[in-house]
């Protein structure tokens, strides 16, 4: 019995993981605003249509309050597992240029990643070969490789 990896597309494999930690970076950073009932009234002309369904707005408001939050946590942990899982070379590169916890996290570029976070400087052509591995190994592992 063999084993055969997938053949992925690179250029979509890679913009797939780069929105997911696009994504990662909004909920993680970006504070969580609670949505508000509306307490003014809204007259709006009501055509005939579907008499059986109400609407509870303070319910769906507050299912949405709580949901949300453990909905983006629990994404940010999946995210943070998965690259856990990484050699430590590929977990150094992920962690520097698309995990960063401050602000300049959105701004670091490549270039920066290998020329000062490796210990020694690596060169552009190894640094694209340690992100391709990871983002094959990210792909997989997060079930949003995009296979030729």
């Amino acid at each position: 019995m063999s084993f055969e990896l997938p053949e992925l597309d690179r250029k979509a494999t890679k913009a797939a993981v780069e929105d997911a930690f696009e994504k990662y970076r909004i909920y993680k950073f970006i504070f969580f605003e609670e949505r508000e009932a509306s307490i003014t009234a809204g007259y709006t002309e009501r055509f005939h249509g579907p008499t059986n369904v109400t609407s509870d707005q303070t319910a769906s408001i507050a299912i949405y309050n709580t949901d949300e939050p453990e909905r983006r946590r629990k994404y940010c942990e999946r995210l943070e597992r998965a690259v856990r899982r990484l050699h430590p070379k590929e977990r150094l590169l992920i962690e520097e240029r698309y995990m960063k916890e401050d602000f300049e996290g959105d701004y670091i570029k490549d270039y920066q990643v290998y020329s000062f976070k490796f210990n020694p400087p690596i060169s552009k052509e190894t640094y694209t070969k340690i992100r391709w591995k990871a983002f094959y190994k990210l792909s997989l592992i997060l079930n949003i490789a995009v296979l030729k």
